[in-house]
């Protein structure tokens, strides 16, 4: 009945082996030993009679001082703003300056090619008109006596 298993453990109501862990103390660290720190003046010590008769002594505390304001700058926001605002402008204004010239650029060889154009299509209609007629092609006739009979041309 107490013969292993094939797991190694003996069958029955044996109990195991108990092993006991003990904890190893720790030792505290050496702190140097604190020295009071003596103040550069002695406060005074403040007594104060209460309106119910208690007298309370202790030592009179100074208000917190807030921190001082930061100063403010020899130029407000708002004149910086207003200032690269202008310098934003007048960068602007530098590229319009240049859309202005170009545009008026443009307008002016539009006006002269229409010009041109008018100058060139105005010469050639003058030039059928006014021009000297030669041969244009077709029948010519030349009527020297013209005899009509009974509505008949003999020519």
């Amino acid at each position: 009945m107490n013969e292993p298993t094939a797991y190694g453990r003996p069958t029955g109501h044996e109990t195991a082996a108990v092993e006991v862990h003990t904890p190893t103390p720790i030792v505290p660290a050496r702190t140097a030993p604190l020295m009071p720190v003596q103040p550069d003046t002695v406060p005074t010590v403040a007594t104060i009679v209460l309106p119910d008769g208690r007298v309370v002594t202790g030592y009179a505390i100074e208000p917190a001082q807030p921190e001082p304001l930061a100063a403010k700058p020899a130029v407000s926001r708002a004149v910086v703003n207003i200032a690269l605002g202008g310098v934003g402008f007048l960068a602007v204004c530098g590229g319009l300056l240049m859309l202005t010239a170009f545009i008026t650029a443009l307008t002016a060889l539009i006006t002269q090619l229409v010009i041109l154009a008018a100058v060139i299509f105005g010469g050639w209609i003058a030039v059928q008109v006014f021009g000297v007629r030669g041969h244009c092609g077709g029948t010519t006739v030349n009527i020297r006596k013209a005899v009509i009979k009974r509505n008949k041309f003999y020519g």
